[in-house]
């Protein structure tokens, strides 16, 4: 495989993963709308067509897959290609989000698969899949997202633990977010100050909307809720529907 290719994959699975963060940032983002409103929208997500809904999550995994294995075979190869001296020489003219890609990196997958299991799998803390997190949302019965996630993030460590990776997310897109446009062939001279001043403005931004979630629960401007609030008649659909 041609060092061409591999920076085309690299590039084109980076553009579906810097659309997937944009996206996620912003559905994270109702949890300052309320219970309803973040529980409505995973609920809109898990009752997707199983071909679409599979289909989104099938790519973003071969996506991430493939981003992985590109960079690290680019990475050999460069490191195979290139003196000592010359790495030596040439690094301080790199920017420092730049020469941190391979840790950042590194970082950003190790919190992916803490991601999933976390708030996806629900595995890490089992508690999250009792009776206790679900809901009724117009009549029907619904995972309590909102309750999870104010009880993940109730906990300092895991709350730390996010800000400090999201800092990682920051770093890496500051520099990948320009990067991919040059390795598609779409950045020149007269464009390269503009993309890299936008990839480091996108960073920010999805970094503030990231962190803001957990600071807020920390914070209490993101309140926790009983485990259910409702009528007494939105009980009995929940306690039907789970007892089936």
């Amino acid at each position: 495989m041609s060092s061409l290719l591999k920076k085309y994959l690299m590039a084109l699975t980076g553009f579906v993963m810097v659309g997937f963060v944009f996206v996620h940032m912003l559905g994270n983002l109702q949890m300052f709308n309320g219970p309803d409103a973040i529980n409505e929208y995973a609920h809109f997500l898990q009752t997707l067509p199983k071909g679409v809904f599979w289909g989104f999550r099938i790519t973003l995994l071969a996506s991430l897959i493939i981003h992985v294995w590109m960079a690290i075979l680019l990475v050999k190869e460069n490191k195979a290609a290139r003196p000592e001296d010359y790495s030596v020489n040439t690094s301080v003219q790199a920017s420092l989000a730049s020469r941190t890609m391979g840790i950042s990196g590194s970082f950003l997958l190790f919190f992916i698969i803490f991601h999933i299991f976390h708030f996806t799998v629900r595995s890490i803390f089992p508690e999250y899949q009792s009776e206790a997190f679900y809901t009724a949302l117009d009549g029907e019965t619904v995972y309590n997202v909102y309750k999870m996630v104010v009880a993940g993030f109730s906990k300092t460590w895991v709350s730390v633990v996010y800000v400090v990776c999201m800092a990682f997310l920051c770093a890496h897109l500051a520099h990948a977010v320009s990067s991919m446009f040059q390795s598609l062939g779409l950045r020149n001279r007269t464009w390269k100050v503009r993309l890299d001043r936008f990839a480091v403005l996108y960073g920010w931004v999805i970094f503030l909307g990231f962190i803001a979630v957990p600071i807020g629960v920390l914070t209490h401007v993101i309140k926790p809720e009983s485990s259910f609030t409702g009528t007494p008649a939105e009980a009995l659909v929940i306690n039907t529907n789970l007892s089936q």
